[in-house]
């Protein structure tokens, strides 16, 4: 594959990535608006947008990895500006500060990891960065700091927002590559072994 094809299918990837980024922030502040703490079982209670900012924070390593830091501050200047129009001030202002610290520490945990794969990384920086953002948002939301939000929040953005995603990304890789191995693999076998 040449180096054009590679980059043109990276920045394809990274504009979706980006797309996904922006639209997660946007609709985690407008469902937070408008329903505020929801229940979801077990006692726990999460912010509605909950699972919307889990995948912002899933799609913020792919934005970084295709798009770079630029694109990562690019994708939540204009979803913070959106949310500051289609939700409310006071939730964008929240998810701003909670944004900014939450990408640092992000950031600095993804890029230390990175280099032992990106599946480990997203996941050691979500592990790192959902804590960050959770108790920052409610906070300056005014929602309560209590043991059922703040639980409730790590398993929206952890379990459903970030492990289950990356198991699908790493299934759909598995089963890309199988399908690699079996083309080449008949590919590169003799006709008369094929008609055995």
């Amino acid at each position: 594959m040449n180096a054009k094809v590679y980059d043109r299918r990276n920045l394809i990837r990274g504009s979706i990535a980006l797309a996904v980024y922006i639209g997660a922030i946007v609709a985690a502040n407008i469902l937070s608006a408008n329903f505020g703490l929801v229940p979801v079982g077990f006692g726990l209670v999460v912010s509605a947008g909950t699972y919307a900012a889990g995948f912002a924070l899933l799609s913020r390593d792919f934005v970084h990895t295709y798009l770079g830091v630029r694109g990562v501050l690019l994708g939540m200047a204009v979803g913070l500006a959106l949310s500051w129009f289609l939700a409310t001030p006071a939730l964008a202002l929240a998810s701003a500060v909670a944004f900014l610290v939450a990408e640092v520490a992000d950031m600095l945990v993804f890029l230390w990891a990175r280099p032992r794969g990106f599946v480990r990384a997203a996941l050691i920086s979500n592990c790192v960065s959902a804590p960050v953002d959770t108790v920052l948002f409610l906070w300056i939301a005014g929602f309560p700091l209590t043991f059922e939000s703040i639980v409730g929040q790590m398993v929206g953005k952890i379990v459903w927002a970030t492990i289950v995603p990356l198991a699908i990304f790493v299934g759909v890789k598995a089963l890309v590559r199988m399908r690699r191995v079996r083309r080449t693999h008949r590919d590169t076998t003799p006709v008369g072994k094929l008609v055995q």
